[in-house]
């Protein structure tokens, strides 16, 4: 095994195809993943979560008789997966990079997991709370001051300051080497929102938006 802590193992490959499998294991005759919690059907492969029964520690991710065992693990949605460790006190911070085209459902994928108590840094919204524009227009006359107020809020993530439960930071973040950089800076999990380019354009409210996705789909990078 390649990885020595819990944000490179999270990002491996081993990780990776453990999870592929478990989920294809899982997955019904019928083709519906079910959540082993809450007995629901996961509808889209993001939002299954493998849960360790035994936490996953610094100490023990190496050892893969805990990390990559399929008796060690159920499948189960975020919200599912929320309310386990609200259940189970003590647990720790937890850091979402949720990234994917304009468009994608990054923001309503995170509005359906997210509790009060968790803090979520959204670019459009942090737009909208300082402008009298709405979330599709935006004047950039106030990037500087949207920017920092991002900063500002990552800083806070990166210091683990306030008592919110999972942080969420929403972008498109198309270049792996910056989604990386932010994950190990922030010790982020990172959760991609994976739309067509068809089905985000039919999405776009205006012609720049269109423009934004096809620039998107021309920078990802895996």
């Amino acid at each position: 095994m390649s990885f020595k802590d819990l944000q490179s193992f999270y990002r491996s490959d081993e990780w990776e195809q453990f999870r592929d499998v478990i989920i294809h294991e899982r997955t019904s005759g019928d083709g519906i993943l079910y959540c082993e919690y809450s007995g629901k059907p996961i509808t889209k492969k993001y939002d299954a979560i493998l849960h360790h029964k035994i936490e996953l520690t610094e100490e023990n991710v190496n050892d893969y008789n805990i990390s990559l065992n399929p008796d060690n693990v159920i499948v189960v949605s975020f919200a599912s997966h929320n309310k386990i460790h609200i259940r189970n006190k003590g647990f720790k911070q937890q850091v979402y990079l949720v990234y994917g085209s304009p468009c994608a459902g990054k923001t309503t994928w995170v509005n359906s997991v997210a509790t009060e108590d968790d803090l979520i840094v959204d670019m459009d919204k942090i737009w909208e709370c300082i402008s009298a524009s709405d979330r599709y227009h935006k004047s950039n006359r106030l990037k500087s001051n949207v920017f920092g107020i991002r900063d500002t809020l990552l800083e806070q993530i990166k210091t683990r300051t306030g008592k919110w439960v999972n942080a969420y930071i929403i972008g498109g973040y198309p270049l792996k080497t910056d989604r990386d950089r932010l994950c190990d800076l922030l010790r982020a999990i990172p959760i991609f929102i994976d739309e067509s380019k068809e089905v985000c354009i039919s999405r776009a409210p205006n012609e720049n938006w269109k423009e934004y996705i096809e620039v998107w789909f021309d920078d990802y990078v895996e």
